[in-house]
């Protein structure tokens, strides 16, 4: 993503202010004896408020779409010309090493670009990736109680037109329990081999 340095950096230092918030209550799940290379795993999972966002089929997204199956959600938006795409592309690689715990794990793309980004709009972007990824956006209330929430944050930075703005925004990915809790985050460098191998031991170690 092509942006100025200084909203960049404000934006980095915003997620880094989040998840230093929580450094307190981060560590490896020791009772279920898992330990993460790709990220962090809360010490207590943090209850997601209920919401409502509008899915890329066009019906209503609410916090019991998030119940019955882990979810990885990825924070950004259709327009972003790099970090995105990337982004998206590893999870598909990351989502065909996942073998049996495929069928137990969603991938969620939050778009916090409403103005731009309709449901539709991402519901054609994600059949680049994986037709089986889940989109979602709202207004940008939403977002940012949602954001507060999950513990993203975003910027809108303007562009030479009104129409050529882009966004600043989180790059850590957000894992969501079966029960609608954040239970942790997988940061950057991502590498799929190693995402999928977290990912399928934290499955397995679930009750």
């Amino acid at each position: 993503m092509h942006v100025g340095n200084g909203v960049l950096k404000w934006a980095v230092a915003g997620a880094l202010a989040v998840l230093l918030g929580i450094a307190a209550g981060i560590y490896s799940l020791r009772p279920q004896g898992v330990t993460i290379s790709s990220g962090t795993l809360l010490k207590t999972p943090r209850t997601i408020a209920d919401f409502t966002l509008r899915s890329s089929s066009g019906a209503p997204f609410t916090r019991a779409d998030l119940t019955g199956h882990w979810t990885v959600v990825f924070a950004g938006f259709t327009f972003c010309p790099d970090v995105c795409p990337t982004t998206l592309t590893e999870l598909k690689a990351v989502k065909a090493r996942l073998g049996a715990a495929a069928g137990q794990v969603r991938f969620l793309f939050l778009s916090v670009d409403p103005e731009r980004d309709t449901p539709d709009k991402i519901g054609q972007y994600l059949k680049f990736f994986d037709p089986a990824f889940e989109g979602a956006t709202g207004d940008t209330a939403v977002l940012d109680t949602l954001g507060a929430n999950l513990g993203f944050v975003y910027a809108k930075v303007p562009g030479a037109t009104p129409e050529s703005y882009t966004i600043d925004h989180s790059t850590a990915l957000i894992l969501i329990d079966p029960e609608a809790r954040v239970v942790g985050y997988l940061t950057p460098p991502f590498r799929p081999d190693a995402m999928a191998s977290d990912l399928q031991a934290i499955v397995a170690a679930a009750p």
